[in-house]
């Protein structure tokens, strides 16, 4: 199936649609403002519908699990990015950009990896949630502790985005599960979801290229190289703490995809707002949203491979 492929060959869709807006802006040009906002709650929609009342019993069971991972997500990628400033030697305003995105919340972006990669949907959901709801307090004082900025977050503006983006879709997705998710008619159209996030993903990667492609070529090697280590180390210290907190397989590839992934769009807004007079903080945030973007899409395609080369392995025994 048509839809099976595209998720099967995430990474490769979302690239070669990066690629192809960095060289023909107009090809996705259309995807701003409000097309953005309805696609990302389009994708959030399709996740809504795979979720059961079981799922969000588990996660009310165990809401230590979203405390936790949380606090990695406030604390690992602020320190991450604080560290590379400084051993990198960055010039202040890519500096202030880098630091910026590691304090904001993590993104719809991951909530859309973690549906991608067969990761914890629900646990995924928490997570954005309360990152962002926390976020209006976190951020500017992160930002004042480690960058000696001030940053003034909307926070009406951020409750309203979550609600419309995140929990609205998901909870009438939800619902509409819970009402036809017995029927053989809906169960057969559910298998399309897969492919409709990932043209969306791609839709949205795309939209971002064509608005920043260029700030993304001129940036230099140096702001790239902060960026990539910043995201690596993220997705891969957020892996270690599922592993030390003793999480199962699904919630270890979803706590890697939350930390590793920020709400770079946010970064970016929030820097060409409050830092004018530092334009490379801008760059480096839109940077960062769009490498975020094709190294979530990558990370979830390697969970795949690795989950069904250690299930045929199991076959095979």
């Amino acid at each position: 199936m048509f839809s099976a492929w595209l998720a099967k060959w995430t990474p490769a869709v979302v690239s070669a649609a990066a690629v192809v807006s960095f060289f023909v802006p107009a090809a996705f040009g259309w995807v701003r403002g409000n097309v953005q906002t309805s696609l990302l709650g389009l994708i959030m929609l399709t996740m809504g519908l795979t979720l059961t009342g079981e799922d969000f019993k588990i996660l009310a069971s165990r809401p230590l699990d979203i405390a936790i991972g949380t606090v990695a997500q406030f604390t690992l990628m602020p320190l991450i990015a604080y560290v590379l400033v400084h051993v990198m030697g960055l010039p202040k305003a890519v500096g202030v950009g880098l630091i910026l995105v590691g304090c904001c919340p993590g993104g719809v972006s991951s909530n859309i990896m973690s549906f991608l990669c067969k990761g914890d949907v629900a646990f995924s959901v928490g997570m954005t949630t309360l990152s962002t709801l926390m976020a209006p307090v976190m951020t500017p004082l992160l930002m004042l502790w480690l960058a000696g900025e001030s940053v003034d977050v909307d926070a009406v503006g951020m409750f309203t985005s979550i609600l419309f983006v995140t929990i609205l879709p998901v909870a009438i997705g939800f619902g509409v599960n819970a009402v036809f998710g017995h029927k053989s008619g809906f169960l057969e159209a559910k298998k399309l979801l897969p492919g409709i996030a990932v043209l969306g993903l791609a839709c949205i990667v795309g939209g971002v290229v064509s608005a920043h492609g260029q700030k993304f070529a001129q940036s230099g090697i140096m702001t790239f190289v902060a960026v990539f280590c910043h995201n690596t180390l993220g997705y891969i210290l957020g892996y270690a703490s599922g592993v030390l907190a003793r999480f199962n397989d699904p919630k270890r590839r979803t706590i890697s995809i939350e930390v590793g992934m920020q709400n770079a769009g946010l970064a970016t807004v929030l820097a060409g707002k409050h830092f004018p007079t530092m334009p490379e903080a801008a760059i480096a945030s839109a940077v960062s949203c769009v490498w975020h973007s094709i190294s979530g899409a990558l990370l979830a395609g390697i969970f795949n491979f690795l989950q069904r080369r250690t299930a045929s392995g199991r076959c095979a025994c």
